[in-house]
């Protein structure tokens, strides 16, 4: 299937979702959510252009003005104006499903014009209007939600409807097959259990046949020999027995293991491909449309684009299309400049646009770049005035004016074309991504033009990890951030203003310079462990704001693997941007290198004689204190994982429950000496507070330190928890590891 096939694919999809949301919206009792409304009809219009059918969205765009009108209460939300939308709906809709083979009938457009103007027409049989038919709207047009009258809020429009991931059937056919593969690998695991089974029983027959014998050589006897003779010679031949369904088990068993690991990889992969695409398959097609748009209105650009190779959710990049199409219109319309004024600034004579997608850490950033006239902050002033954003004598700050333009409604256009003038596209820039939890700004680009930057967290995305070791944990790092491994000697180590720094070897651009040197667990805040004198590893980290050496116990290995999202217990969240699973049952966090580096300043220099001592005395031994154990409570396998390498990483041995019950019978069973109980707070059966209570009313553990660690941080729960006795209490959200390792140091 080639691009433009993909994309109209995708069309089909999603423009039958902008018709179903316009017709529930008119259709819903009460009032109706224009702003989501209009951007609809204008997404919708977006489109379109990008699968070039003039058609639809020249009925989109009269749609979009008829939106506006309504909205600004310029036009009542009449019969007629019911009618021509849902007439115009229809169409739209019957001409994507003829897939653009039959005309677009003139009566929808004829329906709208007579709304808009009584004066204005259409051309017979051309299926496009010949001028707007609406006059430019002022700037409060298009009210932000928070101005609309109570009969209009987005509130008043009912419940949200369910996000639509759209998923190609092959795919989903693949992952269905997948899956009867495994189910069909699951039995083998049944009769391994079965033969197993049988297994133990012969064993038992065995043992039981043992004894016997066992009692007969006690009574003794001459036949009893002859006896016992024959009883051994049953035994050797039963064990004979048992030690080849033994074998023939083990081997059953090991090709069984391997049926199930390859359908679960094929369930896994298949998963993965559902979830993970190429950014191309979403933004591949937007060049060519910005290229069309720039001819349509007799422009010359240059649209190019970085990264679409990068795999990312398929949800995200659906939501991401909208604002990146609005993001590439926008630089089209405000960045393009007359031939003769790009030469007079040095400029080539093309406007130039590019389109980036990369991960960071755990974040996406979606970056659009041009070489245009960059943002003209005195319109934008201008135009915050007019509409009451800034008060008539005040100057913000250039970032503060910045922000302006994503207001719903904010134009600096004068007029309203193809391209802009509506204030809409850096709107829906702005509101996708609150709603993904991200940010957009502006900023002028250096030399010339202005970026749109974009930045996301990542849910979930396979990543190429470079695995160390610190501390006496393992941690994840993007390998893209990695420039190099190495070994550093910390006994010859240069020291500038009192920090350790490295010269940077080689001929490139940064030779000769020195880069700053800190230890991973001295960033982190944690112990860090003894290791062998002579050198050790290190990587060559580079961020955002520069670069430095980083030293660790122990470099593992470079793997891609899925990043999940950040647990809600770890290090600062600035250091955090993801976990993976090393293992079935081993979590690791993923580190953002620029969180590491900003603390370069504040991770202290470490002297050459101490640089590996351990967490403890002086001489680097562990204080005997460390050797308590503590018993994690925790219904969470990362959670507990992760608290259980941090308190082994300080010296202390620990065990770990699955929930308050399982930790109250085993305190009672007395299996092994507990020193302090870590817990949190909600878990099945017994919760923490149910812990407490219950260790409390005991005498054997009425004294036993209880610190209870939750993500429930209102003070209504950590008074409760501190009323029931416990002896510390801990939110997961503000939670700091040299804090945790502190409050139970000061508690045993």
């Amino acid at each position: 299937m080639d691009i433009r096939q993909q994309l109209l694919a995708a069309f089909d999809v999603e423009h039958r979702e902008h018709l179903d949301a316009i017709r529930a919206a008119l259709a819903a009792e009460g009032g109706v959510d224009w702003h989501d409304v209009f951007r609809r009809a204008h997404s919708l219009k977006g489109a379109a252009r990008a699968v070039d059918l003039p058609p639809v969205e020249a009925v989109a765009h009269q749609l979009e003005a008829l939106f506006e009108r309504i909205s600004a209460g310029r036009h009542p939300l009449d019969r007629d104006a019911r009618a021509a939308t849902h007439l115009a709906l229809d169409r739209i809709e019957a001409y994507v499903a003829a897939g653009g083979a039959a005309s677009m009938p003139d009566d929808a457009l004829a329906a709208l014009a007579a709304c808009l103007d009584p004066t204005a027409s259409t051309p017979s049989g051309t299926g496009t209007s010949t001028a707007e038919a609406a006059a430019p709207p002022p700037p409060e047009a298009i009210p932000s939600a928070a101005k609309l009258p109570p009969s209009t809020a987005p509130e008043a429009a009912g419940e949200p409807s369910l996000a639509v991931l759209r998923v190609p059937a092959a795919a989903v056919e693949a992952l269905t097959r997948a899956s009867h593969g495994l189910g069909a690998a699951l039995p083998t695991q049944l009769a391994a259990a079965e033969r197993a089974s049988r297994l133990a029983a012969h064993a038992r027959s065995l043992r039981g046949r043992t004894e016997a014998v066992q009692r007969q050589s006690l009574a003794g006897g001459i036949d009893e020999v002859t006896a016992l003779r024959r009883a051994l010679a049953e035994i050797e031949s039963g064990l004979g027995a048992l030690a080849r369904e033994a074998s023939d088990l083990a081997q059953g068993q090991k090709a069984a293991n391997l049926a199930v690991e390859t359908a679960a990889a094929r369930v896994r992969k298949e998963t993965e491909r559902l979830a993970l695409v190429p950014a191309e398959t979403v933004f591949g097609g937007l060049a060519r449309m910005v290229r069309d748009l720039a001819r349509a209105e007799g422009r010359d650009v240059e649209v190019s684009a970085r990264g679409l190779d990068l795999p990312v959710e398929r949800a995200m990049l659906q939501s991401l299309k909208d604002p990146v199409l609005h993001a590439l219109r926008n630089a089209l319309s405000h960045g393009a400049e007359a031939p003769e004024a790009r030469r007079r600034a040095g400029k080539p004579p093309t406007l130039s646009i590019l389109l980036t997608v990369e991960a960071q850490g755990g974040r996406l950033v979606l970056g659009i770049h041009d070489d245009g006239r960059g943002p003209n902050l005195d319109a934008i002033a201008a135009t915050a005035r007019e509409r009451g954003l800034i008060a008539p004598d005040e100057h913000p700050a250039p970032e503060a004016l910045l922000a302006m333009p994503f207001e719903p409604g904010f134009s600096t256009a004068g007029a309203v074309d193809a391209l802009s003038g509506r204030g809409m596209g850096l709107s829906v820039v702005a509101e996708v991504a609150r709603a993904l939890h991200g940010q957009a700004r502006l900023a002028p680009r250096t030399p010339h033009g202005t970026s749109l930057i974009l930045t996301l967290p990542l849910s979930a995305a396979q990543r190429p990890v470079v695995i160390v070791e610190a501390g006496g944990s393992r941690y994840a790092l993007p390998s893209g951030a990695v420039e190099a491994l190495t070994r550093l000697d910390p006994d010859t180590l240069e020291t500038v203003a009192g920090r350790p720094v490295v010269p940077v070897e080689g001929d490139g651009a940064r030779a000769g310079a020195t880069l700053p040197v800190a230890s991973l667990a001295a960033l982190l805040g944690v112990p860090e462990t003894a290791a062998e004198a002579g050198t050790v590893p290190a990587l060559r980290l580079r961020g955002s704001q520069g670069s430095g050496f980083v030293t660790v116990t122990q470099l593992h290995d470079v793997r891609r693997l899925l990043v999940l999202p950040a647990p809600p217990i770890g290090v600062d969240p600035a250091l955090v941007t993801g976990t993976v699973l090393l293992g079935t049952d081993m979590p690791a966090l993923v580190l953002d290198p620029d969180g590491l580096l900003a603390r370069f300043g504040r991770a202290g220099p470490r002297p050459a004689q101490d640089r590996m001592k351990g967490y403890g005395s002086a001489d680097g031994t562990m204080a005997e204190k460390r050797r308590s154990t503590i018993l994690v409570v925790d219904d969470s396998i990362t959670t507990r994982t992760l608290e259980k390498s941090i308190l082994e990483a300080a010296g202390y041995r620990v065990i770990v429950c699955v929930d308050g019950q399982e930790a109250l019978d085993r305190l009672r069973a007395r299996i092994e000496p507990v020193d302090l109980v870590l817990a949190d707070v909600e878990m099945p059966r017994l919760d923490g507070f149910g812990l407490v209570e219950a260790l409390r009313r005991e005498d054997d553990f009425g004294r036993l330190p209880v610190v209870l660690m939750t993500s429930r941080g209102d003070e209504a729960d950590v008074a409760r928890g501190l009323e029931l006795g416990a002896d510390a209490y801990l939110t997961k959200q503000k939670f700091d590891q040299r804090a945790l390792l502190d409050t139970i140091g000061q508690l045993l």
